[in-house]
């Protein structure tokens, strides 16, 4: 085989592990690595490089290099036309320089170089950067290396593409499954600050910015506020809030786009907070067709923010609004439960100071009384009014009464069940507690009370609200009730353990204003006991839906008829638990005894 024959043998051996390089590895730092391996087995050389095409900036990077300092290879961009390498990639064909002292459009990166050789990288006619070797030695490349760099640049070429094609794909796959990961994970963050922090922390998964901040739009929709910045993985505290339309976050705000910048110094819109910065990407977070706020990323870099990025951060940016409003919206909620529940709780007490402090205290009878809301407030009532006094009531403290002591006339004793629950019965509730005690300066009798009543709700009718009571008249002396009922359920009367109902009956109160009452009078013996409750004892539920009903109630009246007043009370609460325990109480639930001595 003669010296041409094994001459091109070599050549094509060689190509052919150029190809084998570039074909069986997709990753480009590896091909590249290789490829300058192999590359110096033919070619010697000092200075190598591979830099490739920004087709957005115009300028060439260097991607790999062997023996140009780091820090030039970071930094170094290099426009189309610009010296050698530049050259090589506006002409579309190979430079070689034999002497680049003599090479008046040279960019010197190392001192020692004299003679430059640099290849377009093309496919599909399109120029995607550049090979280039330099040496110490003047005229040290030939026409051979620059025919021989060429035919390497033409199968690295495509490896380059694919190995980038495949970087794009495996990013962008990675980027989607980050991006479907992080919606799951932020729309399930409920508290605005911790929703923030993650926000962060999961961008830089896909972006590695150096400054990072959310802003969001005040309540006048006029400013920017940061809400959440952190500078080189530090939060930090920004006050400096941007008025929408001012610089590029409130440009992207204003305009409902995202804005990428490649050189900030450049722009005149950039607001020089960060000295450092470089790069810039704004990205609005719309929801609903309006913007809450700005994604703001920066970098020391010019240009490392990419159309990629742009892409990415408006997907994400779509869903990040749809979380952000959800905390705010559930950060108002809980900023409005709280001030409800300060509003209940004061309205809890104001209705207990509605309700007697204490039960008054007989000579011939005792009475015992509790209420049970089944809300924070409720809609039953219950109180005792004078009708004779003997004398003032003995006070204890401020706001507690030990007892009250009546003379041995005239007491009665109103318990009621306004409809429906909550803070709608309780308002109601107090004002037909107003209505009896303006009404009982006139010491009424127990019919004529309840129609009294009647006409004062009826004069001021509220939709779809009424009151059952039972107005009853314990006359001390002759040891008398007279009762008469709007609907509550009838009372009880026990006398001798024998247990019967009253049967005092009528239309609640504030449906009609036309309604009659009737009054009944029990002469009442030592030992007998009256039971007035509301209806939410009787329609207490257990856990099989059964209520405990009012033969119950009748069963433990007569079971516990011989005890105290207030034993009773405390055994039928205790068998009204005990039949609904683990199931949340309905109704509310009150009972009023009265037990003759």
């Amino acid at each position: 085989m003669n010296t041409a024959t094994e001459a091109q043998f070599d050549v094509n051996s060689f190509l052919l592990e150029i190809a084998d390089v570039v074909n069986t590895s997709l990753d480009l730092d590896t091909v590249l690595r290789r490829v300058a391996e192999l590359v110096s087995r033919v070619i010697e050389y000092e200075v190598f490089a591979i830099l490739l095409l920004n087709e957005r900036t115009q300028k060439l990077r260097i991607r790999f290099s062997v023996g140009h300092p780091p820090d030039v290879a970071e930094k170094l961009r290099i426009k189309l036309g610009e010296g050698v390498t530049g050259q090589a990639a506006l002409r579309r064909e190979p430079v070689l320089v034999n002497d680049v002292r003599r090479y008046s459009n040279y960019i010197g990166s190392v001192a020692e170089v004299r003679s430059e050789l640099a290849v377009p990288l093309i496919i599909k006619n399109r120029v995607i950067g550049v090979v280039d070797v330099e040496s110490s030695q003047p005229g040290h490349f030939t026409e051979e290396h620059k025919h021989l760099l060429a035919l390497i640049a033409s199968r690295l070429a495509s490896g380059i593409e694919n190995a980038r094609l495949y970087t794009r794909v495996a990013r962008q796959a990675k980027s989607l499954a980050v991006l479907n990961e992080i919606s799951r994970e932020l729309t399930a963050i409920l508290n605005l600050d911790e929703l923030l922090g993650r926000i962060a922390e999961r961008v830089s998964q896909l972006i590695d910015f150096q400054m990072f901040s959310i802003m969001l739009l005040d309540e006048s929709g006029e400013k920017l506020q940061h809400r959440f910045s952190m500078r080189f993985k530090e939060n930090v505290q920004l006050k400096h809030d941007v008025c929408t339309g001012t610089g590029i976050v409130g440009y992207a705000a204003r305009h409902r786009e995202p804005v990428l910048v490649p050189d900030v110094t450049r722009d005149s819109r950039y607001i020089n907070v960060n000295p450092e910065t470089r790069s810039e990407l704004a990205v609005p977070l719309v929801y609903k067709e309006k913007v809450i706020g700005v994604l703001d990323l920066e970098h020391t870099r010019r240009g490392f923010f990419t159309d990629d990025h742009v892409r990415t951060m408006t997907t994400l940016a779509a869903q990040i609004a749809i979380a952000i409003e959800n905390a705010q919206l559930y950060e108002r909620v809980a900023q409005e439960e709280k001030r409800l529940e300060r509003d209940l709780a004061m309205a809890r007490e104001l209705q207990l100071r509605l309700l007697p402090p204490a039960c008054p205290q007989f000579q011939n009878a005792e009475v015992a009384a509790r209420f049970v809301p089944a809300r924070t407030i409720g809609g039953d009532l219950y109180d005792f009014i004078p009708y004779s006094r003997a004398h003032a009531p003995i006070a204890l403290g401020e706001d507690a009464y030990d007892f009250i002591a009546y003379s041995p006339g005239r007491t009665a004793i109103a318990v009621g069940d306004v409809s429906g629950k909550g803070a709608p019965a309780a308002l109601y509730a107090a004002l037909v507690s107003g209505f009896i005690r303006s009404h009982a300066v006139a010491e009424l009798g127990a019919a004529d009370m309840l129609h009294a009543i009647n006409r004062s709700l009826s004069g001021r009718p509220i939709d779809a609200q009424y009151v059952s009571l039972v107005y009853a008249i314990w006359d001390a002396q002759q040891r008398a009730m007279e009762l008469a009922n709007s609907g509550l359920p009838r009372p009880i009367f026990c006398h001798e353990g024998a247990v019967q109902k009253i049967e005092a009956t009528g239309l609640p109160l504030g449906l009609f204003a036309e309604a009659d009452y009737d009054a009944i009078r029990i002469q009442a013996q030592p030992g007998d006991v009256f039971v007035f409750f509301s209806d939410g004892l009787t329609d207490a539920m257990n856990a099989q839906g059964k209520a405990f009903g009012r033969p119950n109630i009748e069963k433990t009246v007569a079971e516990n008829c011989g005890r105290s007043a207030d034993q009773l009370v405390k055994a039928l609460f205790a068998a009204v638990e005990a039949h609904s325990a683990g199931v949340e109480a309905f109704d509310d639930e009150t009972v009023v005894v009265l037990k003759v001595r």
